[in-house]
């Protein structure tokens, strides 16, 4: 497995903003979650990154519970105001990026990982999801919400922040890591 100090040294070029190390046996995985998922997000059903395609939340937990370790990260982006959906959406991308330097840099140094990030994925402008199979599984990164992860819970339980201001969304990725 990747060595703390060999992951640190990498993000250092990265504006990675905060980050914690865990087991992701400190993962409160919860069913609450999923019904937002469910009764609100309207990438609901529509593609392989989120429910019901990426598996009940009890599947879920069982593939996140075969890791040894967990990197929880954040970044930040300015907007204009958080509260103003498209422009923050925008942001998205930059973190993305990120979330993936850091899948293929623990990957190079061979540990097998798993990455869950932001939102829902937009790789494709037409997800195939029913009618075929995901076109890119090695660069998706589901929804950490689409595990029944709480994003909020597990920053304030490694005491980071979760909010900052009306201009700073902070988006987060979790890399499970064998």
């Amino acid at each position: 497995m990747i060595s703390h100090e060999k992951l640190e040294a990498f993000i250092c070029q990265y504006p990675v903003y905060q980050y914690a190390f865990f087991k992701p046996e400190e993962i409160a995985f919860s069913y609450r979650v999923r019904w937002i998922c469910e009764q609100e997000c309207q990438r609901f059903g529509t593609t392989w990154a989120c429910p019901p395609a990426v598996g009940t939340v009890d599947e879920c937990k069982k593939r996140c519970l075969q890791y040894k370790e967990c990197f929880l990260f954040s970044t930040i982006a300015e907007v204009s105001d958080v509260i103003n959906f498209e422009e923050t959406l925008k942001t998205r991308r930059a973190h993305e990026e990120i979330t993936e330097a850091i899948e293929q840099f623990i990957r190079e140094q061979g540990s097998a990982c798993m990455a869950l990030s932001t939102e829902s994925c937009d790789i494709c402008p037409e997800c195939a999801y029913p009618n075929g199979p995901c076109r890119f599984p090695e660069k998706m990164h589901p929804c950490v919400e689409s595990h029944g992860i709480l994003v909020c819970e597990l920053a304030e339980k490694f005491h980071m922040e979760f909010t900052l201001s009306p201009n700073e969304i902070l988006w987060f990725g979790i890399l499970f890591i064998a």
